[in-house]
């Protein structure tokens, strides 16, 4: 049962009515409306991270299943989870995620991507032994962008965790559009 109830448009505060109005029902974003200015901002930043960023979309979504494997976050992981199919990603990655950086199947810097955010949600600081490889194959911007996805999906997971944000009974239809987080 969730902590909060997810609000319907006409329930939201202003702000969070009028972003609201712009994305998915879905409860990720429902339950956040609580926050009234804190949606649009949370969703600014997560769509910048989802659309518009440099890193490629699969490298992406390993970190943000990863980070929801990790955290035991099941709505996380069940969201990211259909926007990886969404992108084509093999069935052998998407489990080998929920494995770890050791798993049979992975690329070099599918496991390298999954033992960074291994190690920065485990120890905050990237060690060099995971950090150097992957930035011989990342620009720095990719590197930036991935650290941060896998800090702003840390704080995701915790507030879907806090909050117990429940997967909705009926997922919403068709692909989700991950660039329509952005208000």
């Amino acid at each position: 049962m969730p902590r909060l109830k997810p609000l319907d448009i006409s329930e939201a505060p202003p702000k969070a009515a009028e972003a609201l109005a712009k994305m998915a029902q879905l409860n990720v974003f429902k339950v956040m409306a609580h926050g009234d200015g804190l949606l649009p901002a949370f969703s600014r930043l997560g769509g910048y991270l989802l659309s518009r960023s440099k890193l490629d979309p699969h490298l992406r979504e390993i970190a943000i299943i990863r980070v929801g494997v990790l955290s035991k976050a099941s709505y996380e992981v069940h969201q990211h989870m259909r926007i990886g199919r969404d992108l084509g990603m093999r069935e052998a990655l998407l489990a080998g995620i929920h494995e770890g950086p050791d798993a049979a199947g992975l690329t070099e810097i599918e496991r390298q991507v999954m033992a960074i955010t291994d190690d920065v949600v485990a120890n905050i600081r990237a060690s060099d032994a995971t950090y150097d490889p992957l930035a011989k194959a990342l620009s720095s911007q990719e590197m930036v962008e991935l650290v941060v996805t896998i800090g702003f999906y840390m704080m995701v997971c915790r507030y879907l965790e806090t909050f117990d944000v429940e997967i909705e009974a009926r997922p919403p239809e068709g692909k989700i559009d991950v660039g329509q987080a952005r208000t």
